[in-house]
């Protein structure tokens, strides 16, 4: 190895990680990145990020090893820097990080918008939070259906979340319920495609976000939505930032990486949930606003839940199965399902972890501060089974399903079970379709007249 160059580790979870190697470091020759480091993502540690990925300065691959041997992992390849490369970590345990890669010997680094966002040639509408959980999803439908109102044509792009076959899955398109049976999308992939493609709207994700751009581009529409991921800041710069921030963890816009940056950077800051929210909880979100960005503009909103049949969730013992990322290291102990039940009279949340297997058993002990709730777990077939088994085996009278897809199409499900559903809605003025169209007609996509009050 020349020895003008550094050796880098990129610390990361299957995401964040891979794009800033792919803008910063694939074909820099600078730099030798030894390893990936993984962490969030069960089993991702093992693999190698592939040689036809990595380019031509990596014959081989890179290892993905467990962020567990990472001083080991300094010491024994002589690392320069490590970089920091994955969302929704409290400042906290970030330092505590940097601190163990220092007394190895290592620098401890973070990259910022400029080396790592890419430019469009469309305009890009993005949405971000502060924390996983905070309502982005939501909040993107809700911007697509805006756009299309206005017969304005719109393309999404999802963060990425590849944990299978890395070459296949380097650039993904999803415009039909196949397409997610076709890219083999584990549950938390199709919890985001999949209200996408039912509102016939494309969506694009992968791992070459510069290649998913350029073919993002060539769609017939006028706006690219960047859907953002975990708390995590775009890789495209946007044109309009909308940013998520959540009273229900008060405080923590300003205590998780890259969660302050996100909520620094936005045009909008929506503050959502405000029906479950403590006053003070939602005064001090206000503050911190206040102080962190002044200039934005602040829209309340709530997402409120509905299901088909409200009578039948009353006086039942309930199982909830919300949406993984949210309650794991999103650590929302009660989201839309759990407040669902509770708003519709269930007896009793069956708290399940006595009751669950294998993986699931798992994912309780690394997450200790989980509600009485089955996170949708489904990185791989083995969650999806132990899901499936872990359902069966919790004595419930109903599972109250809280994720964005239809379990039932993924696994098998022998209870009875209702499937919520919750969409964005603002209170007050002005609301994002105000806002929106204000910045469509600056962009010339609309008419003056288009309509909005």
């Amino acid at each position: 190895m020349e020895k003008n160059k550094k050796n880098v580790i990129i610390i990361g979870a299957a995401g964040r990680d891979f794009h800033n190697f792919n803008t910063c470091f694939r074909n820099n020759g600078n730099y030798n990145v030894v390893a990936f480091t993984a962490a969030q993502i069960p089993d991702i540690d093992g693999k190698v990020y592939p040689s036809e990925l990595a380019g031509e300065l990596y014959p081989k691959g890179i290892p993905i090893c467990s962020e567990n041997e990472l001083p080991d992992l300094i010491r024994d390849h002589q690392v320069d820097e490590c970089v920091f490369s994955y969302s929704d970590v409290s400042y906290d345990k970030v330092m505590r990080l940097a601190t163990v890669i220092n007394t190895a010997g290592a620098d401890f680094k973070l990259l910022g918008l400029n080396g790592t966002m890419l430019k469009s040639s469309k305009p890009v509408i993005a949405t971000g939070a502060v924390r996983t959980g905070g309502g982005k999803s939501e909040a993107s439908r809700r911007i697509v259906d805006i756009l299309k109102s206005h017969g304005v044509k719109v393309v999404a792009v999802r963060h990425p979340m590849p944990y299978g076959n890395l070459v296949k899955q380097a650039v993904q398109r999803f415009a039909t319920i196949d397409d997610l049976i076709k890219h083999e999308c584990t549950i938390e992939e199709m919890e985001e495609y999949e209200p996408h493609v039912n509102r016939n709207t494309v969506i694009y994700a992968g791992i070459d976000y510069e290649a998913i751009l350029r073919e993002a581009e060539k769609e017939d529409a006028d706006v690219i939505l960047w859907d953002g991921g975990n708390n995590d800041f775009p890789f495209y710069k946007p044109d309009l930032m909308i940013t998520m921030v959540d009273p229900q963890r008060a405080g923590h816009e300003r205590t998780y990486y890259p969660g302050e940056t996100t909520l620094r950077i936005a045009d909008i800051v929506v503050i959502n949930k405000i029906e479950s929210a403590d006053l003070k909880d939602l005064q001090t979100v206000r503050n911190n606003i206040a102080i962190v960005n002044p200039d934005a503009t602040v829209v309340d909103a709530c997402s409120p839940t509905f299901v088909e049949d409200p009578g039948i969730i009353r006086g039942k013992r309930v199982l909830v199965v919300e949406e993984g990322p949210t309650v794991t290291h999103g650590e929302v102990k009660y989201s839309y399902g759990s407040i669902t039940a509770q708003k519709y009279g269930a007896a009793e949340l069956v708290d399940p972890r006595q009751y669950a297997i294998g993986k699931l058993k798992e994912t309780f002990e690394q997450y200790p501060n989980i509600g009485p709730v089955l996170p949708s777990m489904g990185y791989n077939d083995q969650q999806k089974k132990d899901l499936e088994a872990t359902i069966e085996n919790t004595p419930c009278d109903l599972v109250l399903i809280a994720t964005p897809i239809d379990l039932n199409r993924v696994i098998k499900i022998n209870k009875p079970n209702v499937k919520i559903g919750y969409e964005l809605q603002e209170i007050g003025k002005p609301d994002l379709c105000d806002l929106v169209c204000e910045f469509l007609k600056k962009k010339q996509l609309v008419r003056i007249d288009c309509g909005c009050k």
